[in-house]
């Protein structure tokens, strides 16, 4: 008589690697370890809680503006830092701080997510507009220039709508959603550019100190995945639709090829940023001197600022004056009319009026 075939027993349930009790749910994309969902909850909030503590990011009594989307960052870095502000007694102020920048069918959308966060969480929200501020919209930007270079246009008015609308809050910080991902490409697009000024500061947990409104980065060290994670196990309200201008934008190569990266060693997100925090600049680089714009009053290494330079371009019919590299455009802004084309010179409407 043959002898008896032995069948392999199935593998049991894996239970978490943390407590040992449950079983396990996801395996976390940075440590790639296999946890229950309460392990995960309980290590992603104390990572974030301990960021914010070992780089003293706030102080008790401090009012706190949350850059707010209505996206998957913005609406995780609400929920949390809420939590964390009422579990560890931070004593802070939160607000919700968001910007209009006048893309039908994008914005308007994901305005509505952060009015519903605005109730979910108990937090006063402020809206400020490109078009407020500045007199445009995107969609008028975009039917006047394209799609090549819009991001140029978004990315400075909204960094500088971000700062106006913080000063109407007078908040002391404000604090934004960018995650490991965003850093560690970061790093790599001002290697690629050459941009000496921004990656000496691109991996700093607290930039703007010496500007309008000091920004901090709590998810610095949180990799997007996890950001996903939590919020779908949590089931929070946001919005997930990328932006409709900004499909061949320069930064999504850097993105995907980060993705590439995180897939084959899931440690190379975080080992870019700790080598972009190593860098240092050789003393015989000349750095910009940082002053402020002759028309708006806001920071600025030229006589004017970016925006104002742009919105010149804008109001003059000359879209591209401001794009690229505007080292000696300031000399000729004010009274250079030969390059207008025939298009009458409007008197362009200054990047706001607050006092900085």
């Amino acid at each position: 008589m043959g002898e008896a075939e032995v069948k392999p027993k199935k593998a049991g349930p894996v239970q978490c690697s943390i407590c040992s009790q449950r079983r396990a749910a996801l395996k976390r994309p940075k440590t790639l370890e296999q946890i229950c969902r309460e392990c995960f909850y309980a290590v992603f909030e104390e990572e974030i809680h301990r960021v914010i503590v070992d780089n003293q990011l706030f102080k008790p009594g401090e009012r706190i503006a949350i850059g707010a989307s209505g996206g998957k960052d913005s609406t995780v870095l609400a929920y949390v830092l809420s939590e964390l502000n009422r579990r560890h007694n931070y004593g802070l102020d939160l607000f919700l701080l968001s910007v209009d920048e006048g893309i039908t069918g994008y914005r308007d959308d994901s305005l509505e997510t952060v009015k519903r966060n605005e109730i979910q969480y108990g937090l006063p929200l402020k809206v400020v507009s490109y078009k407020d501020l500045y007199g445009w919209t995107m969609d008028e930007i975009v039917k006047m220039i394209g799609l090549k270079n819009n991001c140029t246009f978004c990315g400075v008015f909204r960094r500088q709508a971000l700062d106006r609308g913080a000063a109407m809050l007078k908040v002391d910080k404000l604090a934004t959603g960018h995650n490991a991902d965003d850093i560690a490409e970061t790093v790599l697009l001002n290697i690629l550019r050459g941009d000496i000024a921004r990656l000496s500061r691109c991996t700093s947990i607290i930039t703007g100190e010496d500007g309008p409104i000091p920004r901090c980065k709590p998810f610095k060290y949180t990799y997007e995945k996890e950001i996903v994670m939590y919020a779908y196990f949590k089931r929070l309200d946001y919005f997930s639709t990328e932006c409709i201008y900004s499909p061949n934008a320069y930064r999504g190569f850097a993105r995907e090829f980060i993705k590439d990266l995180e897939r084959i060693r899931p440690r190379a997100i975080l080992d870019i940023i700790r080598s972009g925090e190593k860098f240092r600049i050789s003393t015989s680089a000349k750095m910009p001197e940082q002053g402020t714009c002759e028309r708006c009053g806001y920071i600025s290494s030229q006589k004017w600022c970016k925006a104002c330079v742009l919105l010149e371009g804008l109001n003059r019919g000359l879209p591209k004056l401001g794009i690229g590299r505007t080292r000696g455009l300031n000399n000729g802004l004010e009274c250079d009319t030969k390059q207008s084309n025939g298009v009458k010179n409007i008197q362009s409407k200054q990047c706001g009026t607050l006092d900085f």
